[in-house]
């Protein structure tokens, strides 16, 4: 709860900080990684550093948390504080982080803001960031508790064994991995990700999310999309195989495929259908009889991965059907489309979840289709790659 008074100088102050964002954010980045570098070296992701997106999430967060307090000082945005806890927890972040983060967030809001920052201004905004950080530590405890399955809450990287190793298309690779203690795999989710720890040439330990695309025989998968330029996927593609280590940690992800017997919509576009892939192959095992639309949008059929699973999948669930779209599609396909995702051409059943994994257009496009098919906006949930963008949207 945000006490009243810091409501006040919240809402005067929330414009100002706002602009200024995007000053405050690199000086704050270049403080803490000057202060600690093995942050940058071992936890944050150092290709969003490079083009600037980690920046951007971390400017959207906090306006949205501070101006959602605003909206109404006596609840929490927990959707939004969800999301980010399990991003947390799944590259190791804890507790005594948000003192460090706290320290150079707040001398680089007072060298970017000066002599405005207030001690009125300061009480304030530190109140909102406690708020914040407070809730966030309260919920990645429980998750790691939750994750951990009675092991060390603290450390919950396991080793695992590469058993196959699969080319899905030029771009897409999966792996199929197995715990190497000989446990059982974690439970998990259909829609959730793993962490992959990977040392890279320079000695690095580059922690990566990779939605989980499926299970079989006590074993888990996950896909890989090479990036261009990107130095965790391209050191996977290259030199990840059969019989090698990895090290994982446990399944995360607030966006999973929820129990029940309405109807479910599964949009995806490119690589995002991993975590659509799972989720079809457990309404399958499952022997789901719910009524499930499954669109997705791709390149061309060469770069659609996962092609023939979606169909055999599609094929053995009694109430399935799926649209796919290609912007050039090659030669004559059957079931095929041209041109992007677009629902006003695919019935929505009455009464449908949907659940959407993609680029952040492709989302956004997407979910505006559904609200004017008269989704609610409440059943329709999104899983983005990399940071998170939309939260300043």
């Amino acid at each position: 709860m945000l006490s009243a008074k810091s409501t006040e100088v919240i809402e005067a102050t929330l414009p100002v900080v706002g602009a200024a964002i995007g000053d405050i954010t690199p000086r704050f980045y270049d403080r803490l990684f000057a202060a600690h570098p093995e942050l940058l070296r071992d936890l944050f992701n150092r290709g969003n550093q490079a083009n600037g997106t980690q920046r951007e999430a971390l400017a959207g967060s906090i306006a949205a948390f501070a101006t959602a307090l605003i909206a109404d000082p006596d609840q929490r945005p927990d959707a939004m504080l969800a999301r980010i806890a399990h991003k947390h927890v799944s590259v190791g972040i804890d507790s005594s982080q948000y003192k460090i983060v706290h320290e150079h967030l707040f001398a680089a809001i007072v060298e970017v803001l000066g002599e405005a920052v207030t001690p009125e201004v300061a009480a304030a905004w530190d109140e909102v960031y406690w708020l914040m950080a407070n809730a966030l530590i309260a919920v990645e405890d429980r998750l790691r508790a939750e994750a951990a399955a009675g092991g060390d809450p603290a450390d919950l990287w396991r080793p695992y064994t590469v058993i196959a190793r699969h080319q899905e298309t030029e771009a897409v690779t999966s792996y199929l991995v197995r715990p190497a203690d000989g446990r059982p795999v974690p439970a998990f989710r259909p829609g959730q990700y793993v962490s992959v720890r990977t040392e890279l040439a320079d000695g690095a330990r580059q922690i990566r999310q990779y939605s989980l695309s499926g299970s079989a025989d006590g074993a888990l998968r996950f896909s890989v999309k090479r990036e261009d330029g990107g130095e965790v996927s391209g050191h996977l593609h290259d030199h990840l195989k059969a019989g090698d280590p990895v090290e994982l940690a446990p399944p995360l992800g607030d966006i999973a495929l929820a129990d029940g017997d309405g109807p479910v919509l599964l949009a995806s576009a490119g690589i995002g259908n991993t975590p659509m892939t799972a989720m079809l192959d457990h309404l399958a095992t499952t022997g789901s009889t719910r009524r499930i639309v499954s669109v997705h949008g791709d390149r061309d059929q060469l770069s659609h991965a996962f092609r023939a699973e979606l169909a055999r999948l599609t094929a053995g669930l009694p109430n399935a059907d799926s649209h796919v779209f290609y912007e050039r599609p090659l030669g004559e396909w059957p079931a095929e489309r041209t041109g992007l995702v677009d629902l006003s051409t695919v019935e929505v059943p009455a009464g449908t979840t949907a659940y959407l994994c993609g680029p952040l257009p492709f989302l956004r496009a997407v979910r505006e289709q559904l609200l004017t098919a008269g989704v609610p906006a409440a059943d329709i949930h999104y899983e983005v790659f990399g940071p998170d963008l939309w939260l300043g949207a």
